[in-house]
């Protein structure tokens, strides 16, 4: 298949091939197969190596990064084929295609990532050695039997992978954080560090988000609570989704901004960008970390600040990790409603307590109460979601916030879903449980002409189990 038809820029000019990834090449079935989806045998991928480092000798690399991406996998192909035909003669027509298009991942792709990005059921990369590579996929890891050569095959890959964007790692800054040109978040950390092998980590998205809709089919939540929350990004309620890595919060996050109206500007923040909102009105703001000379950060709060002078009807905060959380507070009390963001937390009361800590981070000697005060009045709902067990992912409470009682932050249950047990297939129970009493939030919607998703919630609630 073309380069340029699997959605990932070809080489750059100017640039070598071995800093400019090509597309992903030639995808592979996404059924559980036997090593032979993913890799070739110890000996032909060898072979394949051997003969990728031949070529690269041959090959007018400079001029194959000026070419288009079909032209230069199209001369690729040829001159591994030749290789191929002149080195192992006696291999089968479809056996030798497929050296050929190992060779071809190696000059132009990420080598023995490549059929592992071309799978879209796969959410998860993890290289932790040369012969020790885990996936994701339906929220299960396991291993598959994709091999590098030796640690410096994978270091060869991690600067295909940062060259691009000027990033780099070594003994003197041996972690980074980098993403691929589809959105892929990656990691990577070296030795000394991680003393046995450089270790990837890569976190794939969708090529098009969920909705809530689709959410809602996948049990991820009921349909009446979707309802709510959609009501509420309408009704301009300034929501924070609380949840574990791998929990679902960006996708909840990105579901839930395709509700703001399309007229409105929405600028986002984020370490690194993941969102991915289809729309024309979209201002995307990313971090950056300090250059090789330890200059040039650019944090997410001074993003955040600058953000306020691009005149926003929405600010969306991909994660609040810092400081940064005392100006996104402080934009949602002065006139920014509407604003979404997620935080790393095990349950609400943990991510209302880390908020908290990160306003005090910003280096104000503020009481704690004044603090509180502040979170009280900025937030309406807090969702937290979780990944159960058996992989799936889902919302498991939604917290509205009602302002402050004595010196704490008053807050009531909306909505919870409750763990029953584990039936024989290991999928984990539950159901969902509704308060029959009326949210503060009522008010908000139904001023915005959107009463019929609190008369949907409290409908609900007299359907599911009773409250306990």
């Amino acid at each position: 298949m073309p380069l340029h038809d699997r959605g990932r820029p070809g080489p750059r000019a100017g640039l070598s091939l071995e800093s400019s990834p090509a597309q992903r090449l030639s995808p592979v079935k996404t059924d559980e197969e036997p090593a032979g989806q993913w890799t070739l045998p110890p000996d032909l991928e060898e072979a394949a190596l051997n003969i990728y480092e031949r070529l690269l000798q041959e090959l007018d690399t400079p001029r194959l990064a000026r070419m288009q991406p079909s032209e230069a996998e199209e001369a690729v192909r040829e001159a591994a084929r030749r290789e191929v035909e002149a080195l192992l003669p006696d291999l089968p027509s479809p056996t030798r295609e497929q050296v050929v298009r190992r060779i071809s991942w190696e000059v132009l792709g990420l080598g023995p990532l490549e059929p592992l990005l071309s799978d879209p059921e796969i959410t998860e990369i993890m290289v932790n050695a040369p012969d020790l590579v885990f996936i994701e996929r339906g929220g299960k890891l396991r291993r598959v039997p994709v091999r590098f050569r030796d640690a410096a095959h994978i270091m060869r890959i991690v600067q295909r992978i940062l060259a691009p964007l000027g990033r780099h790692v070594d003994e003197a800054s041996p972690m980074v954080d980098a993403r691929l040109p589809d959105g892929s978040r990656v990691n990577i950390i070296v030795p000394p560090l991680c003393p046995r092998s450089p270790v990837i980590t890569i976190r794939r998205f969708r090529e098009r988000r969920f909705s809530l809709d689709e959410l809602v089919a996948l049990g991820s939540m009921p349909a009446a609570l979707a309802q709510l929350l959609a009501a509420a990004v309408r009704a301009r309620a300034n929501i924070l989704i609380s949840g574990g890595t791998g929990s679902g919060k960006t996708t909840l996050l990105s579901a839930l901004a395709a509700h703001i109206p399309e007229e409105e500007r929405i600028i986002t923040i984020e370490d690194p960008i993941e969102l991915r909102l289809h729309r024309e009105h979209v201002i995307q703001l990313e971090a950056r970390p300090p250059g090789i000379e330890g200059r040039g950060e650019v944090t997410q709060r001074d993003l955040l600040r600058n953000a306020l002078r691009m005149r926003p009807d929405r600010i969306i905060v991909g994660e609040v990790r810092g400081p940064e959380a005392f100006d996104m507070l402080n934009a949602m009390n002065t006139g920014h409603e509407g604003s979404l963001s997620t935080i790393h937390a095990n349950s609400v009361e943990d991510a209302l307590h880390r908020l908290e800590n990160m306003v005090l981070m910003a280096g104000f000697d503020l009481p704690l109460r004044a603090v509180r005060e502040q979170v009280a009045s900025a937030l309406h709902l807090v969702v937290q979601v979780a990944r159960l067990a058996d992989g799936r992912r889902r919302v498991v409470q939604v917290m509205e916030v009602l302002g402050m009682e004595g010196d704490q932050v008053s807050r009531q249950e909306i909505y919870r879903w409750r763990q029953t047990g584990v039936d024989a297939s290991g999928r984990i129970l539950g159901h969902d449980e509704v308060a029959p009493l009326r949210p503060r939030l009522a008010e908000r919607l139904e001023a915005a002409g959107l009463g019929d998703a609190v008369s949907a919630l409290m409908a609900m609630a007299e359907e599911v189990e009773a409250w306990r």
